[in-house]
C-alpha cells in the first residue's frame, strides 16, 4: 500500500518549484465552481467503470473507489467535507480526498482522463439537470397565467400598440400573450438539450484516450444520447454554454416585458391590477404605498443576464482550439443565469397567481380613446366601400366625436350621417365590446371562443413539458 502523501495539484511533474502565492491566487476556481461536486463524481463513477472495461481497474478495486465516492458525495451535500485553499479546482479537491480515503487505489482514477473533458462533462451534466429544474418551475409560472386567463376570458380590457389605447380585447388574451413567449422559451431550451446531449467524457486532453476506448457506454450510464463526435470539439466548445445563456437571457427578456406590464397595470393610472400583500412591499417613507418589486426586481435582472451572455461570447470569440484556461469563464455566466432564475421564477408565479384584477375598472377604460374605431372601419369595408375611404370616413367620424366630447359608443343616427350617408344606423350594433371581441373569431383572435381554445391548447404543452423534465436519465443533483 502506497504511503505517499495526497499531491496537492494535478500537474507539476516537470517544474523544479512550485507556483508563486500570486498564480495560486489567480489559478484557484471561483469558490461557486465547487457546486459541481455531485457532477464530477458522477462523471468519475462513469470514468471509473471504463476503466475496469480497460482492466486498470479490478472489481475489488471499483467496488472501493465506488462505495468511497458515494460517501464523499453524502459528506460534501451534508456539509462535511469542505474544499481547502490548496485545493484548486472540484477535480484537485475530489481527488485529493478520494486518495485519502482509499490511498492504494485513489490515483488510479486519473488514468486515460484529463481535467479538460472532465470540466467539460461537469458543466454539461450541471446544465442539462438544471435545465429541467428551470422548465418546471417556468411551468409553474405558466399555469399561474392560465389560472388568471380562465377567469378573465369574458373581462374586456384595452389592448394598446406604441402604449396608446387600440383596440378592445379579452385580458385572457393579453396574459396568454405572455404565456406564448415564455412558451417559446421552454421550447428552446428543450432543443438545446437535444444538442448538448453529446458526452465529452474519453476526449481526454483533446485527441482522446488510450485506455478509455467506449465512450459510447460511459455516455449512456450519464443519461447522454452519445459521446461527442470530435475530441477536439468536445474539449474546446462552448456553443452550447453560449446558447443555454441566450435562451436563459431571453426567458429574462420575456419575463421582463411581462413585469413591466404587471407595474402598469398595478400604477394608479391604470388600476387594472392589485397585488396580494406577499408579493409587494412598501415605502419606508411613504406609508401610502404598495410597490411591484418582484416585477421591477424581475426587470433588472434581465439586464443581468443580457450581460452574461454578451461577457461570455466575448470570452470565446478568438479561442485556438482546443482547451485554454479562459473556459473557465463560461460557469461563471451559466450559474449566473441560473442562480438568478432560480430566484425570479417561484417570485413571479406566485405574484401572478395571487393577484387581483379589476374587472370592472378594466371594462371601464376598455372603449376610451376611441377603441372602436376599426368596427367601424371593417364595416365599411364588409359593405364594398374600399378600406382607404372606410379609413379616412372613420377618421372624420372620431374627429366629430372630440370635438363633441362624446366616445364612439355615444353615437346617434344623426351624427353617423352628418359624417357620410354610408353610415347607416346598423353600424352602432357593432360598436360595442362584446361584439368587438365576438368579430375576431380567427385562429389566434381574441374572441372567447378562440381564447378558451388556446388555453386548452397551452396546457397541454404544458403538461407535455413537464412529462419531458421528470423523465431524465441522468444525474440529478
Amino acid at each position: 500500500m502506497s504511503t505517499r502523501e495526497p499531491i496537492e495539484r494535478l500537474w507539476g511533474g516537470r517544474f523544479k518549484s512550485g507556483p508563486s502565492e500570486s498564480l495560486k491566487a489567480l489559478s484557484r476556481s471561483d469558490p461557486s465552481f465547487f457546486k459541481l461536486a455531485p457532477y464530477d463524481l458522477a462523471g468519475s463513477r462513469a470514468h471509473a467503470r471504463e476503466l475496469l472495461r480497460a482492466g486498470i481497474l479490478d472489481d475489488e478495486e471499483l467496488r472501493q473507489l465506488l462505495d468511497a465516492m458515494a460517501q464523499i458525495e453524502a459528506d460534501f451535500l451534508a456539509g462535511a467535507i469542505q474544499p481547502s485553499l490548496a485545493d484548486e479546482d472540484v477535480h484537485t479537491f475530489l481527488e485529493r480526498v478520494l486518495t485519502l480515503r482509499t490511498p492504494a487505489v485513489g490515483g488510479k482514477l486519473r488514468a486515460g482522463r484529463s481535467r479538460n473533458d472532465q470540466a467539460a462533462n461537469d458543466l454539461r451534466l450541471y446544465l442539462r439537470d438544471k435545465v429541467r429544474k428551470l422548465v418546471q418551475a417556468v411551468d409553474e409560472l405558466q399555469r399561474a397565467l392560465i389560472d388568471q386567463a380562465r377567469q378573465h376570458v369574458h373581462s374586456v380590457t384595452a389592448g394598446f400598440t406604441h402604449l396608446q389605447p387600440a383596440q378592445p380585447i379579452a385580458f385572457a388574451h393579453q396574459l396568454l400573450a405572455h404565456a406564448q413567449s415564455i412558451q417559446r422559451d421552454v421550447d428552446r431550451f428543450m432543443d438545446w438539450d437535444r444538442r448538448a446531449a453529446r458526452s465529452p467524457l474519453g476526449a481526454a486532453a483533446l485527441a482522446g484516450s488510450a485506455i478509455c476506448t467506449n465512450p459510447e457506454l460511459s455516455a449512456q450510464e450519464l443519461g447522454y444520447d452519445a459521446p461527442c463526435e470530435n475530441s477536439i470539439d468536445a474539449v474546446a466548445a462552448r456553443d452550447h454554454v453560449a446558447e443555454f445563456v441566450f435562451v436563459a437571457s431571453m426567458l429574462a427578456v420575456n419575463l421582463s416585458r411581462l413585469s413591466e406590464e404587471v407595474i402598469l397595470w398595478t400604477s394608479r393610472q391604470f388600476g387594472w391590477v392589485e397585488l396580494d400583500d406577499g408579493y409587494a412591499t412598501g415605502s419606508s417613507i411613504m406609508p401610502q404605498k404598495k410597490n411591484s418589486d418582484i416585477a421591477e426586481l424581475t426587470r433588472g435582472k434581465a439586464g443581468r443576464l443580457i450581460g452574461d451572455l454578451g461577457g461570455l461570447l466575448a470570452t470565446l470569440k478568438s479561442l485556438p482550439l482546443a482547451y485554454n484556461r479562459d473556459l473557465a469563464e463560461d460557469k461563471i455566466a451559466a450559474f449566473d443565469c441560473v442562480d438568478t432564475l432560480e430566484l425570479v421564477l417561484p417570485a413571479m408565479s406566485g405574484m401572478v397567481r395571487t393577484m387581483r384584477v379589476d374587472v370592472d375598472e378594466m371594462r371601464r377604460q376598455a372603449p376610451l380613446g376611441f377603441t372602436l374605431a376599426t368596427e367601424v372601419a371593417d364595416w365599411l369595408a364588409l359593405r364594398g366601400v374600399p378600406f382607404s375611404e372606410a379609413h379616412e370616413i372613420t377618421g372624420a367620424l372620431v374627429r366629430m366625436c372630440e370635438s363633441k366630447g362624446v366616445e364612439l359608443g355615444a353615437l346617434t343616427p344623426a351624427m353617423l350621417h352628418e359624417v357620410d350617408a354610408r353610415l347607416e344606423p346598423a353600424v352602432l350594433d357593432h360598436l360595442t365590446l362584446d361584439a368587438a371581441l365576438e368579430a375576431r373569431s380567427g385562429f389566434g383572435g381574441t374572441a372567447p371562443a378562440r381564447v378558451e381554445e388556446q388555453i386548452a391548447r397551452l396546457a397541454t404543452a404544458i403538461d407535455r413539458q413537464a412529462e419531458w423534465a421528470a423523465n431524465y436519465g441522468g444525474p440529478s443533483c
